[in-house]
């Protein structure tokens, strides 16, 4: 058995108030005459986040548009533009969402490697190490901060660029960052790592390093969505670790059946990753009845709507295209199904999934 030489996240910032740092965290790497790039999520536009952000000479703001989950095109379209406007840059600051981070990882790996992003799409595939990125997240929930992954959409699949060179150099993690998020929005995210903790906790390939993790960020998500009567200051704290955790759970094992479901919905059909998940979630009892059984109960507390009714009206096309896409996933299908997987989730049983939805 090989084992995986594991890269983790170099340094790591926690706690309220860290942002106020990251001039200081920026310092060191900065390389004279060249920019820091800032992605930030188009929703901070015009909001007082925006003002701390601390710029210096010919630094650059971008608004990333993550009103759909990013496209390798879209990657392709800024790192093209910063190289032809600089050459290369000091480095590439993500702030946002899991969409928002992902962009900057993979905007720092394409300033290094030829091509498009799409040729990177799977697993080793990068080369080169990208130029110095950090990630600061102002949701929590989709472990984006600390995998080894960037999820974008190509023209032909939906895969990430999965490579010891994705993980950010540096994460700041401050809970006061999330305090402002849309109620549903938070409840989606969030919901992205409670699946990731059922997905990892009950797959073949759990081990002792994913279950320290997994069992952490599932009681930490228990907390804040089934326990709690309100949110407050102490939710963002706690779901800020759960992410953290619940993005370490999977590193060394993977996730399941939600997963690779939406995958094929958001390919199609642009579904945003959280909500997606929660889609696929809720019709899931044959291969997670009590977390099913649980997620039922937090979306109903927290009067969340999940929308019904998605796949209507699809093409015989459109639905093979999302089983193909979904079916491609091998190493989640085999997470949670085990190795015959295959022989247990046909193209028609994966179809008749897809029409519940």
């Amino acid at each position: 058995m090989k084992f995986r030489n594991f890269k983790m996240v170099s340094y790591v910032v926690y706690g309220r108030g860290s942002f106020n740092q990251l001039d200081e965290i920026l310092a060191p790497q900065r390389r004279k005459g060249l920019p820091m790039v800032f992605l930030v999520d188009h929703f901070f536009e015009g909001k007082p986040l925006v003002n701390r952000i601390p710029l210096r000479d010919n630094d650059v703001v971008i608004y990333v548009d993550v009103t759909y989950e990013p496209k390798t095109s879209y990657v392709d379209q800024l790192a093209t533009g910063l190289k032809q406007e600089f050459g290369t840059v000091s480095g590439v600051i993500g702030i946002g969402g899991g969409s928002a981070m992902d962009l900057a990882k993979a905007v720092s790996l394409m300033i290094n490697n030829p091509g498009s992003a799409a040729d990177y799409q799977g697993w080793d595939l990068v080369k080169n190490p990208g130029v110095y990125k950090a990630g600061i997240p102002t949701l929590s929930g989709t472990g984006a901060e600390v995998s080894r992954t960037t999820v974008l959409t190509g023209p032909t699949r939906k895969l990430g660029m999965n490579s010891d060179f994705t993980p950010f150099d540096q994460i700041v993690l401050d809970p006061e960052l999330t305090a402002n998020a849309p109620v549903n929005q938070r409840f989606y995210t969030g919901m992205d790592c409670y699946i990731h903790c059922i997905e990892s906790l009950e797959g073949t390939y759990l081990n002792e390093f994913s279950k320290s993790y997994g069992e952490k960020a599932l009681q930490l998500c228990q907390k804040v969505f089934v326990e709690k009567d309100h949110w407050d200051e102490a939710s963002d704290d706690m779901l800020m670790m759960a992410s953290y955790a619940g993005g370490m759970s999977i590193a060394y094992s993977q996730v399941g059946v939600a997963h690779a479901v939406s995958y094929g919905l958001s390919y199609l059909l642009g579904t945003k990753h959280g909500i997606g998940n929660c889609i696929v979630m809720d019709q899931l009892e044959e291969y997670y009845p009590a977390g099913v059984k649980e997620f039922k109960y937090m979306v109903e507390k927290n009067k969340i709507d999940i929308p019904k009714g998605i796949c209507k009206g699809l093409s015989d096309e459109q639905f093979d295209k999302m089983i193909d896409v979904s079916m491609g996933m091998k190493p989640l299908w085999e997470n949670a199904l085990g190795k015959d997987w295959e022989k247990i989730m046909t193209r028609d049983k994966l179809r008749r999934l897809y029409e519940k939805l």
